[in-house]
């Protein structure tokens, strides 16, 4: 378990006992002091954490919840402190963007947090009421057709859409969302023109591409992978930058005619803008160190969730990327929220 004590500059420190061979570095933040990296900060004389975690995150049974209780279930142990899990789905954001920056609450969230301000006004700033802490992990889309369409690629789909502008349907769950929004970049990237089919939920949608009432879609991987399988469902392409363990073999929509493209559903963990950078970098020490596991990674990837734990700069980087790519998807398409 490590702690993290943080102490008033210009005060001698108290003596605290040294977990394992940790060795006492000290870091200067701004209004807190020096924090020592052997226990655990927040306020003066308090060791981080010094009562039960929250993790504000999405619907029960998606999959933010099930990263949630992963991470959640392995810092309990490590940090000794129990991690609760809050589901509230749509309003997590806005209620995590009124916690206090003291690194026992964080939230768990998808695209949603820094795709929805491009579409519509939110009570919350992506970037400056949330600090990022890391990329925990990602489900790319993948394309599927229809098996009656008579396309095997991404070029023939390409061909096939410009020969018939307009005919071709694509399936997508609420406007905004990231099977959606995968669909637009395809779109704008590509120069096709294919109309969309808007569904409540993913399961019905897959049900209409098998029965060949809609003839694509830019679905998670999760959705779609047992019908790729039984092939009822034909995989053209993943969308992520490279292969994905997913999909062994499955080509990248960039690498098959669509250079530039990516689209992902991401699943970012942050504490509350404020909160010391100390406590931020122990909650992502330890957070990698729980999904870095063997048996963490492999319940993951069979739920269709590859393990990322990224820096915070990397998830900081991934947002500004995500907000210009897409707001101009955005803007250029015309897409409001329903």
């Amino acid at each position: 378990m490590f702690r993290i004590h943080v102490h008033r500059c210009g005060h001698t420190p108290r003596p605290t006992p040294l977990v394992s061979a940790l060795v006492q570095v000290c870091i200067l933040f701004p209004g807190a002091g020096l924090v020592s990296a052997q226990s655990s900060p927040t306020i003066p004389g308090q060791a981080f954490p010094y009562r039960p975690i929250r993790i504000i995150t999405s619907e029960i049974g998606g999959g933010g919840d099930l990263v949630s209780r992963v991470i959640g279930q392995g810092l309990t142990t490590t940090l000794g402190q129990q991690v609760i899990i809050d589901n509230r789905p749509p309003s997590a954001p806005e209620i995590f963007a009124k916690a206090q920056p003291d690194g026992h609450t964080m939230m768990l969230y998808g695209n949603a947090v820094w795709t929805a301000p491009l579409m519509r006004t939110v009570p919350w700033d992506p970037v400056k009421d949330f600090a990022p802490v890391m990329v925990t992990g990602r489900t790319p889309h993948i394309l599927v057709v229809t098996p009656s369409l008579s396309v095997t690629s991404i070029k023939d789909l390409i061909a096939t859409a410009r020969a018939r502008p307009g005919e071709l349907n694509y399936a997508s769950s609420s406007a905004g969302s990231s099977t959606h929004l995968a669909a637009e970049l395809f779109i704008a990237l590509s120069g096709v023109n294919l109309t969309r089919i808007d569904y409540k939920g993913v399961a019905q949608a897959v049900t209409d591409i098998i029965g060949g009432r809609v003839q694509l879609m830019f679905a998670t991987a999760g959705a779609v992978a047992p019908h790729i399988k039984t092939g009822k469902l034909r995989a053209l392409a993943v969308t992520s930058t490279q292969p994905s363990a997913l999909f062994p073999g499955l080509p990248t929509v960039a690498a098959s005619g669509v250079p530039g493209y990516e689209s992902a559903a991401q699943f970012g963990l942050f504490v509350p803008s404020r909160t010391p950078e100390a406590i931020i970098a122990l909650l992502n020490q330890e957070t990698v160190r729980v999904l870095n596991k063997p048996e963490i990674r492999e319940k993951l990837l069979g739920a269709g969730i590859e393990v990322v734990g990224s820096s915070p700069d990397q998830l900081a980087a991934t947002i500004r990327g995500e907000m210009a790519r897409f707001g101009k998807v955005i803007k250029d398409s015309g897409i409001r929220p329903e």
